[in-house]
């Protein structure tokens, strides 16, 4: 036999925000019958939207209840709204999904479009919580109901008409969870190509980042262009490599990113198709935990044009991934791969989240998701990490933080 039934009541408060409106509206409903259902809150600019959904029997004195919560209201000098209603079951809904957009800027329009190709998708909004506005504007929402393939397939279209970055992903405990980042080096932690700024001292420039491009489009093998592009270095004074390190440049937001994700208890692994006379530097300044790259051969002072070793190609960079995630005992779900080059296609599909990072078409194409804005740390929204937790890393350390530089143009 059925029990009483169930009947629901919603209270929304709306006013300047300020410590104790939360806990002066539960000690209040606290004397009266009620159940807790669901509750949400937000401030914007001050403003605080409180939502809270309680459950009472049917036959209850709900009016008690609500003399009492527009007491309260009147007591905060607040605006509020009531409804009542029966409570329903709903049919249990798919699972829910993380939608980051990232924006500079972000505008009405692109939201609109947004939020309508969600809803053509048959899901529904739950949350939306703004995560930065420097260097980029950022908003994530909590969808559910929605197929994840079909709604990441609409929202990339969206995300091309509208010149912002989307990605989607599944929610749930594991985002928060350990995690490993492994990322590409040439023209993603750093600026540049290594093997054109020796090429460069060489004079070889033009012939080595033709090569180069072709490579990173997925024109040619990696291992045989690398050959070709070294080999043209044969005879170069080893001391150019020591001029090349003290020219490196990081990307913007890099150094802000690594010491975030440390300080945050992540693993942060660098692999390249370049060269560990390079790459080592990298480890020891930004303390990075695990890397592999090729090797240079010098003989008597000289590069020989070779490398010595296995090569680190594209399948070998997917190796290195996995074998780091095994020594970092997490497991390849929990692992981010960033990379903008073809060579880096197989590591960012292995990877439980690949991130294309102003990278040629061919990989903005293959990976989870995209992001074009010249700054690495906004990958650490994709990571549900707010600008204020980016910020106190920064103030932990003020002497590690990036230096603020003019937005680059796109």
């Amino acid at each position: 036999m059925d029990g009483p039934a169930q009947r629901t009541l919603l209270i929304t408060l709306t006013g300047r925000d300020r410590p104790g409106v939360t806990s002066r509206l539960f000690r209040t409903l606290a004397e009266f019958p009620l159940t807790v259902a669901d509750v949400e809150q937000v401030v914007i600019r001050g403003r605080l939207v409180l939502g809270v959904l309680l459950t009472y029997i049917e036959g209850a004195d709900i009016g008690r209840v609500w003399n009492a919560a527009e007491k309260v209201a009147s007591d905060l000098d607040m605006e509020i709204e009531l409804s009542t209603g029966r409570e329903k079951r709903l049919p249990r809904r798919r699972g829910r999904l993380h939608v980051t957009v990232l924006g500079n800027p972000l505008m009405p329009a692109a939201m609109s479009g947004i939020a309508s190709r969600i809803a053509a998708n048959g899901a529904n909004i739950d949350r939306i919580e703004r995560l930065a506005s420097t260097p980029v504007t950022c908003i994530e929402m909590d969808v559910s109901g929605a197929d994840p393939d079909a709604l990441r397939a609409g929202l990339a279209a969206e995300a091309a008409e509208r010149r912002v970055d989307i990605a989607v992903q599944h929610g749930g405990l594991h985002r928060r969870a350990k995690r490993l980042i492994v990322m590409d080096v040439d023209s993603t932690l750093i600026r540049g190509e290594v093997i054109e700024l020796l090429a460069e001292h060489a004079g070889c420039l033009d012939e080595v980042a033709k090569v180069t491009e072709a490579a990173m489009r997925g024109d040619l093998d990696f291992e045989g262009s690398l050959r070709e592009r070294v080999a043209l270095l044969a005879g170069l004074d080893a001391s150019a490599i020591d001029d090349v390190r003290d020219r490196l440049q990081l990307a913007a937001g890099a150094r802000t990113m690594v010491r975030t994700l440390k300080r945050l208890d992540y693993e942060f692994a660098i692999v390249s198709g370049g060269f560990t006379q390079v790459t080592d530097a990298l480890v020891e300044d930004l303390g990075i935990d695990y890397s592999a790259a090729n090797t240079l051969e010098i003989e008597d002072g000289k590069l020989t044009g070779r490398v010595t070793g296995p090569v680190i190609d594209r399948a070998g960079k997917a190796a290195a991934l996995e074998r780091f995630a095994r020594e970092a005992g997490v497991p390849l779900s929990q692992t981010v791969a960033i990379g903008d080059g073809a060579n880096d296609l197989d590591m960012l599909q292995v990877a439980g989240l690949g991130v294309a990072y102003n990278a040629k078409p061919v990989v903005r194409q293959a990976a989870d998701t995209a992001v074009n804005f010249p700054y690495l740390d906004t990958i650490l929204f994709l990571l549900g990490i707010s600008r204020e937790e980016i910020e106190a890393a920064d103030a932990a350390d003020p002497q590690g933080s990036d230096p603020v530089e003019p937005p680059a143009t796109k």
